[in-house]
């Protein structure tokens, strides 16, 4: 109702509606044109909307996304397609090893555990979608695990998705690295070949 709106509010996602655009990089004009606002009023509203990471300027003086619109959108469970590729094979991995599968992705220094089968075992790796925890390095999706173990396989992906690893954790005694290793490489080449060959490996 118009009692509810907030003109200032929709000025700002105004602007955001504009780099929903194939185009990357828009000029202060670019931007006037697109919202019919004035360059006045989208430099105020850009500089509210950068100090929070919406938009980012760069040193040419052109404006494109920030970081926020990327890490709201993450905060869902992943989609229904790569939900439905990854989960089965996290459930087999889990069965066939007796230890935890997950799908990790990491983002600005912290990693997060975004799908994941817990084995049968009563001694094992607990983890649950949305655990969180810093790592030091964007490459190494790792947490402390005093008294375990943890191995990661990288998964291939583009520039615009956070980088993924499918992973197993367990007792360090336990924890197989060797053969734990040859189970993700075959589960991430299954992945690589594609929905058919994923579903053709999961159904047999």
């Amino acid at each position: 109702m118009a009692q509810d709106r907030v003109e200032a509010v929709e000025r700002a996602l105004t602007v955001l509606e504009a780099f929903d655009s194939p185009q990357e990089h828009f000029s202060l004009a670019e931007l006037a044109q697109a919202t019919g606002f004035y360059k006045s009023t989208l430099l105020r509203l850009l500089g509210s909307l950068s100090r929070f990471d919406y938009v980012q300027r760069d040193a040419h003086g052109r404006w494109h996304l920030g970081h926020a619109p990327v890490r709201l959108a993450r905060r869902h469970l992943p989609g229904r397609q790569l939900a439905r590729r990854i989960q089965p094979l996290l459930a087999r991995l889990a069965a066939e090893s007796g230890e935890t599968a997950t799908l990790l992705e990491v983002e600005d220094g912290v990693a997060e555990c975004r799908l994941v089968t817990l084995p049968e075992s009563a001694l094992r790796h607990d983890l649950h979608p949305g655990d969180r925890w810093a790592v030091s390095d964007d490459r190494d999706p790792r947490p402390a695990l005093p008294g375990g173990a943890m191995v990661c396989q990288p998964l291939p992906g583009d520039a615009l998705e956070p980088p993924r690893w499918l992973a197993l954790s367990g007792p360090a005694g336990r924890l197989d690295t060797t053969r734990a290793r040859a189970a993700l490489e075959a589960a991430a080449a299954t992945l690589s070949a594609g929905p058919g060959q994923d579903a053709q490996e999961t159904g047999s």
